[in-house]
């Protein structure tokens, strides 16, 4: 996110200007438009003009401030949409009608606020931190079947997903499942070529079941020694084999346990995510008394001082009810201010998927606290 001016107190008044880059800017705004903010920014318009014949539409580009009521992304095409009502005079549109402004790439927008929340500073914080940014390309694979995926520093998303029938592997087909795995192949490295960018991911991942890694990690060095293909050659040090248990989306948390993936990308907040989460796990399995979820349950430890990590998806804070966003930042601040650690997890990412299962909310105590499973959620 390119952050041209800000004019703001921490915990108090201010407005900001920025440009969303890329996709993941737009999941950041999304994270920090909330109702009762205002969003002003170019937008179009229809109007109806009075002509000689009657009435003629027509769509005027204006620059318009509305009063967010609701807010909606969508990830598959890059949209942000902000509905609410006018508060810029306008010849076009009168105060206090309703309009939908979408907010795209590479498009300016002011975002003011009364009040800019530690949460709010610490989104805004990482949307512009270019070095915040540790991208982990992953073609999760099987037979016939790879996702590409790109894991960002605030969500996973698919880049390609390629099908291919292949025949069996004994008998007379032999001969079409070489040439079919090899088709299969050639369309991998293809995606592969376009979605991987080695001057913006640490490392990229090939995993699978069985030798399909292998056998697509071979065709990929032959075909890069074959073509040139650059890129490639000089990276080949940052590609990495992880066993998986199949080619879906689902084994990706597979792919982030590898202790030889951790290693590459240790300092980014995906994998302190997932550092994290699996600390939690294990306490609960292993110490349970240490360790508790749920709003209710977490709150309770937290007054006995007991909380040292807490563990938040980002969904608690987009919540339409002020008073609960404040609960859940004051509680955040309050773990920090007495020495806990907080880690606010994604919803887009893998392990805050497997967080939000568990209520969205857990806690890694300093003591056991035994009597908390006796306190209803």
């Amino acid at each position: 996110m390119k952050v041209v001016h800000r004019d703001l107190v921490p915990n108090g008044p201010g407005s900001v200007k920025m440009i969303p880059v890329d996709s993941e800017d737009l999941w950041f705004a999304y994270n920090l438009i909330a109702t009762g903010d205002w969003v002003m920014a170019r937008t179009v318009r229809k109007v109806l003009r009075e002509t000689a014949g009657g009435r003629d539409a027509e769509r005027v580009a204006l620059k318009l401030e509305i009063k967010v009521e609701a807010i909606d992304y969508d990830k598959e095409g890059s949209v942000l949409r902000i509905r609410g009502k006018n508060t810029l005079e306008n010849e076009h549109v009168k105060i206090g009608q309703f309009h939908t402004l979408e907010l795209e790439l590479q498009r300016p927008f002011v975002l003011r606020k009364k009040i800019w929340d530690s949460l709010a500073l610490h989104v805004l914080r990482q949307a512009s931190d270019p070095g915040a940014s540790a991208d982990l390309a992953v073609v999760l694979m099987q037979e016939g079947l790879a996702n590409i995926l790109l894991v960002g520093k605030s969500m996973t998303s698919t880049r390609s997903r390629i099908e291919t029938s292949i025949p069996r592997k004994h008998g007379p087909a032999i001969a079409g499942y070489e040439s079919a795995l090899k088709k299969f192949f050639e369309n991998v490295l293809q995606a592969f070529l376009k979605h991987v960018d080695f001057n913006v991911v640490r490392c990229a991942v090939i995993a699978s079941p069985g030798f399909t890694k292998d056998q697509f990690h071979r065709h990929l060095m032959l075909e890069a020694e074959r073509r040139q293909l650059r890129p490639i050659i000089e990276n080949k040090s940052r590609i990495i084999l992880v066993h998986t248990s199949s080619g879906y989306k689902h084994s990706l948390k597979e792919v982030l346990d590898a202790p030889n993936v951790m290693s590459m990308i240790k300092d980014t907040k995906a994998a302190q995510e997932v550092r994290a989460l699996k600390d939690f796990f294990n306490m609960l399995s292993n110490d349970p008394a240490r360790a508790c979820y749920g709003p209710k349950h977490v709150e309770v430890a937290h007054e006995r001082m007991a909380v040292q990590t807490l563990l938040i998806t980002d969904d608690l804070f987009r919540n339409s009810d002020v008073i609960t966003r404040q609960k859940y930042v004051g509680l955040v601040n309050s773990v920090k201010n007495s020495g806990g650690t907080a880690h606010i997890f994604s919803s887009m990412h893998v392990s805050g998927e497997q967080l939000a299962q568990l209520t969205g909310i857990a806690a890694i105590l300093r003591f056991p606290l035994p009597d908390l499973e006796d306190i209803e959620m």
